[in-house]
C-alpha cells in the first residue's frame, strides 16, 4: 500500500491573508485561516442580503468582511486564497500579480495544511465521470478494508478532510478535482492521479481550451507511482508526457479494447490488469466482468477501469477491485433507469450538462428518443448529432438554447422527427415526456441526456432529473406525465 508523507507545518500567526468570495469553500477557508492565528479579511463582488447576513456572522468571530469591492487588494496583503468560481481574469489577481503576492485555491490550502503523516491522495480530474469514478475508486478502496472517503469537489471539501478529526485516521483520500481547483492548486502532489477525457467545458473561464486542458493535466505534477490516462483521448497521454512525476512514475493507460503492457482494458466482457502484474508483457490479470459495473455503459466501464488502475496503483488486489466495483452504485441522474412503461425504457442522465457526456449516454443506448436542450453555455451540437445520428428514433428539445441542437438536427439527421417545445417553465418536462412517449416504440429507450445545462428551467441537473422521473412514473400510473 501507499506511504504516507511528512508535511511542511506554516507559521500562519499574524499573517496577513485575503480570502477571495463568501460561499461554501470562501466562508470555510476564512474561518480555518482566522482559528490558525491568521488576520484575515474577505473580499466579496456582491452585496446583497444573503452576502450581508454571512458577512455579520463572520464579523462576529473577528474576521474582516469587505463586500462590494472583490477588485482592490486589501493593504498589507501577503497571500490571497480564492474560491474556484473567481475566473483568472479578475482585477484582483492582476493586483495581486503587480505586487508579488501568491494565490492559492482551497485546495492549496488544504494540501499545505496537511498534518505530519498526511493521507495520500488519489486524485481524478476530465470533463466528465469525475464523481462517478472517485466514489468507485473509494468503493473498491474501502473493500480492500483501507479506511478511505471521497472528498474534494465531490461535496466533502478537501479542507475539512485536513482539518476535522473524523478524517484525521484515514489511509488514503479519493479525490475530485476541478479544473478551476487545479488551476490555484500549484503544489499539489498526488501519489497517483487520472484524467479521465478532455471535451470543450468552461471555455469562458479559462479563456481557451490550451488552457482548460493544462490546468487539467496539473493533476499529473509530481505523481509518484501512476498518471493514469485514457488510450481513447491522445490529450490525456500528451499531458502525462509534459508532466514533471517522480522518479518511477509511470504511465497507465485504459482503454475499452484489449490492453497492451501498462495498461488496463477489457478482454470478452472481463476487465483485465496488464500494469500492474508481473511479467506484464506475456501475464494479465482479471479484475472483474463487465456485468458487475451499474450501469455497463461503455463510458461507466472506462470509469471503472480508471477507479481500478488507481487502487491498482495503491497496491489493492484483484478480489477488492471486483467486490467493490459489484458494491458501488451510481448517484442519481447519471444513467439511471427510472421506470419501464409499456415496452420503453425510460433514463434519467440530467447529470449529461455537456456534448460530451450526451455522446456517451446516447452511446449505451438503440434506438432512442432523445430528450435535450437547456442552456448551451457556447456549444456546438454538430459533432454530437452527427455521431448519434443513426441511434436516434425521434427528439423532444426543451430549453433556452433548444434552436441549436434543432439547427444540428436538421443538418445532420433530417429524418428524424423533432418535437420542438416552445416554453421554457418546469412544466415543459411533463410535456416533454409525453411527446417523447408517443414518438417511442416498445423496445425504445427515452433518454434524458441534455448536453446542456439546466438553469434557464430549473435550479440544479438534479431538479430537471426529478421533474423527468415525476413524469415518467405519472406516465406509468395514468398513462400521461
Amino acid at each position: 500500500m501507499g506511504s504516507r508523507e511528512v508535511t511542511e507545518q506554516l507559521d500562519w500567526n499574524g499573517k496577513k491573508v485575503t480570502v477571495a468570495g463568501l460561499g461554501v469553500s470562501g466562508i470555510p477557508a476564512a474561518r480555518v485561516l482566522h482559528g490558525l492565528g491568521a488576520l484575515v479579511t474577505v473580499v466579496n463582488d456582491g452585496d446583497d442580503e444573503r452576502s450581508r447576513a454571512q458577512a455579520a456572522d463572520l464579523e462576529a468571530e473577528g474576521i474582516t468582511v469587505r463586500l462590494g469591492d472583490g477588485a482592490t487588494l486589501p493593504s498589507g496583503t501577503e497571500l490571497i486564497v480564492t474560491t474556484p468560481g473567481w475566473r483568472p481574469d479578475k482585477p484582483l489577481f492582476a493586483a495581486a500579480a503587480e505586487a508579488g503576492v501568491e494565490v492559492w485555491g482551497d485546495v492549496e490550502l488544504a494540501w499545505r495544511l496537511r498534518g505530519p503523516g498526511a493521507a495520500p491522495w488519489l486524485a481524478v480530474t476530465g470533463t466528465n465521470g469525475k464523481t462517478t469514478t472517485v466514489r468507485m475508486l473509494a468503493s473498491i478502496l474501502e473493500a480492500a478494508g483501507l479506511r478511505t472517503a471521497a472528498v474534494g469537489n465531490i461535496g466533502v471539501s478537501l479542507l475539512d478532510a485536513v482539518c476535522d478529526e473524523t478524517y484525521r485516521d484515514l489511509d488514503v483520500l479519493a479525490v475530485e478535482l476541478s479544473s478551476y481547483q487545479l488551476h490555484w492548486a500549484p503544489s499539489v502532489r498526488a501519489h497517483s492521479a487520472a484524467v479521465l477525457n478532455l471535451a470543450p467545458d468552461h471555455l469562458d473561464w479559462h479563456g481557451s481550451m490550451e488552457a482548460y486542458a493544462a490546468d487539467k493535466g496539473r493533476i499529473y505534477e509530481g505523481n509518484q507511482v501512476a498518471c493514469v490516462y485514457n488510450v481513447a483521448d491522445k490529450v490525456t497521454e500528451d499531458l502525462v508526457r509534459e508532466a514533471d512525476v517522480e522518479e518511477g512514475c509511470r504511465a497507465i493507460g485504459f482503454t475499452l479494447g484489449t490492453p497492451g503492457p501498462s495498461q488496463l482494458g477489457v478482454v470478452e466482457g472481463i476487465l483485465v490488469d496488464r500494469a500492474f502484474v508481473e511479467n506484464r508483457q506475456k501475464n494479465a490479470q482479471e479484475l472483474a466482468e463487465v456485468a458487475d459495473v451499474q450501469p455497463p455503459a461503455p463510458h461507466n466501464i472506462a470509469n471503472a477501469l480508471a477507479a481500478a488502475a488507481l487502487a491498482r496503483a495503491f497496491g489493492v488486489d484483484a478480489k477488492a477491485v471486483r467486490d467493490g466495483l459489484k458494491a458501488f452504485r451510481p448517484d442519481p441522474h447519471r444513467i439511471e433507469l427510472v421506470e419501464e412503461v409499456q415496452g420503453v425504457t425510460y433514463v434519467d442522465d440530467s447529470k449529461a450538462t455537456n456534448t460530451h457526456a450526451a455522446e456517451a449516454s446516447l452511446a449505451a443506448y438503440d434506438p432512442i428518443v432523445w430528450i435535450a436542450g437547456g442552456l448551451a453555455k457556447g456549444a456546438a451540437f454538430d459533432e454530437l448529432v452527427q455521431r448519434s445520428a443513426k441511434r436516434l428514433r425521434g427528439a423532444v428539445l426543451i430549453g433556452a438554447d433548444r434552436a441549436l441542437i434543432r439547427e444540428a438536427l436538421a443538418r445532420h439527421a433530417p429524418e428524424v422527427p423533432v418535437v420542438d417545445l416552445d416554453r421554457t417553465d418546469t412544466g415543459a418536462m411533463s410535456e416533454a415526456v409525453r411527446e417523447a412517449a408517443r414518438l417511442a416504440r416498445p423496445g425504445d429507450t427515452v433518454l434524458l441526456a441534455p448536453a446542456c445545462a439546466s438553469m434557464d428551467m430549473f435550479t440544479n441537473y438534479n431538479k430537471r432529473g426529478e421533474a423527468f422521473a415525476d413524469a415518467v412514473r405519472a406516465l406509468a400510473v395514468t398513462g400521461d406525465a
